[in-house]
């Protein structure tokens, strides 16, 4: 049914910009890259369990319809990550045993999903992901754990996990991903992918959320290559009728920021934990000095300084307090949908005690917390009118952990919680002030394990991070490495 061996091959290594060019090419059909894509999930994914929610007949048919769109993306298969971004009459399960058991489908599209298929992508099917997305591994007890294709012993990272697995093993040369306190980031780092988390306002949760998690959350990718990042922002950016708030607009696609010259720019360096709140991992502080030599080879100043407000430790505990109270308002949301008000044995120990936590929290609290958190945010943002351009850390304090190591011991919820958050100490920050940061896979462990490296930008500065993000491929390409579980 389908091509020869050697286009197989060459499918599998090209990313979405390559693909899009050789269906505009007639080179290839959406269809056979549907069918392919289809062929190498069904003979990877029972190694990964990456793919949750297979869409292969409703693929095939957008795939051969004469009215697919001719977007800069058209024919070319991408994952859906199964929390929001939701599609109508597909499941869409947020992680959750709840859902599952009540078998939910989406009644409408969400505004990003209209997006990716207005851009020509065809959905394949929907990706693993943590329940309601607040642990930075993916290992539902709904769907079970999604492995890492670079040692399937270990966690893809969260919440993110299954689609960046899926990215990193070539079922697909790009999945959707969000992020809110580094679910882009972290499985980017973890897998050896481009993961960029868009300034705040950049891309919208609509049609039915404003902001998520007290403005966290933010919508992306994960993808292979700088260009296919690039490419997909220009097509899911944007305000949406309704939208609170929205990013200025860049002074021009994201697209031609590839390869662009940054100039000589100025870069702050950080390598321990900010607060020093937790250890890094020797070789996470080998990747991100690697990475100020790779920078300084590009013509770039590099020194040793960063925000003295990540050094805040109250930080997480008002970033804890938005969490708990956003896990409380989303299993009362759910409950809504289901039908059913959501009791403890309905969900995960770690939510269920989020949310009970959460819910002792007053109006009059929460408002104070936001307060803080902007505050926070300005004290932090105000270290780039320095003179700074861009900051340097790594992605994570460790390389990609063990399955299992985000488990509750004997039942105890907040030892969890305080091991995701200690995983999330070079993220969350540009979460909370809302900064565009970008993952990258510059640095492999001496066994093979991918490290990534942060990079961050000035609010709506992502034109900026995709210039010396674009450079870093170039002078020390990644796309050549492969994990031993691929296509």
């Amino acid at each position: 049914m389908y091509s020869p061996q050697p286009m197989r091959d060459a499918l599998v290594s090209n990313d979405a910009t390559a693909l899009a060019e050789r269906v505009r090419h007639g080179e290839v059909t959406p269809l056979e890259l549907v069918d392919a894509a289809i062929a190498r999930v069904e003979r990877v994914n029972p190694q990964l369990n990456a793919v949750i929610h297979p869409l292969y007949a409703k693929a095939r048919a957008q795939a051969s319809a004469a009215d697919l769109p001719r977007g800069p993306f058209r024919g070319v298969p991408i994952l859906l990550k199964d929390l929001f971004c939701y599609t109508r009459g597909d499941p869409c399960h947020m992680g959750t045993r709840y859902l599952r058991r009540r078998g939910f489908v989406a009644p409408h599209d969400a505004y990003l999903a209209a997006k990716f298929r207005a851009a020509g992508f065809i959905v394949i099917g929907r990706t693993n992901t943590p329940e309601l997305g607040t642990v930075p591994t993916t290992e539902p007890e709904a769907y079970g754990p999604t492995r890492n294709p670079w040692d399937v012993r270990r966690s893809p990272g969260g919440s993110s996990g299954g689609s960046a697995a899926a990215v990193a093993a070539g079922l697909v040369p790009a999945a959707h991903a969000n992020d809110g306190g580094g679910s882009i980031r972290i499985p980017a780092s973890e897998c050896g992918l481009v993961g960029l988390k868009p300034t705040r306002g950049r891309t919208s949760l609509g049609p039915d959320v404003g902001e998520a998690i007290g403005g966290l959350v933010v919508e992306g990718v994960v993808t292979r290559s700088v260009r296919d990042t690039a490419g997909i922002l220009d097509a899911i950016a944007g305000p949406m009728p309704g939208d609170p708030y929205a990013a200025a607009p860049p002074a021009r696609p994201y697209r031609e920021e590839v390869g662009a010259d940054p100039g000589r720019l100025r870069i702050g360096l950080l390598t321990r934990a900010p607060g020093k709140l937790t250890p890094v991992h020797p070789e996470c502080v080998a990747a991100v000095e690697s990475a100020a030599r790779m920078l300084e080879g590009c013509g770039h100043a590099v020194e040793v300084a960063h925000p003295a407000a990540l050094d805040d430790g109250e930080v997480s505990q008002h970033f804890g307090t938005v969490f708990m109270v956003g896990t409380a308002y989303l299993l009362d949301a759910l409950g809504e949908i289901g039908g059913k008000k959501i009791e403890a044995r309905d969900v995960e120990t770690i939510n269920w005690t989020m949310a009970e936590v959460g819910r002792t929290c007053t109006a009059t609290h929460y408002l104070r917390t936001l307060d803080w958190l902007h505050g926070y945010a300005r004290r932090v943002a105000s270290w780039w009118q320095e003179g700074f351009d861009l900051l340097l850390t790594p992605t994570l304090p460790e390389p990609p952990p063990l399955l299992g190591s985000f488990t509750p011991v004997d039942g105890d919820a907040f030892w969890a919680g305080l091991r995701a958050a200690s995983v999330c100490t070079f993220t969350a920050p540009f979460n909370i002030s809302g900064q565009p940061a970008i993952s990258l896979p510059l640095h492999w462990s001496a066994d093979d394990l991918p490290i990534g490296v942060q990079l961050a930008a000035a609010y709506g500065r992502e034109d900026l991070l995709l210039r010396v993000a674009s450079q870093l491929e170039g002078a020390y390409p990644w796309a050549s490495r492969r994990p031993p579980v691929h296509a």
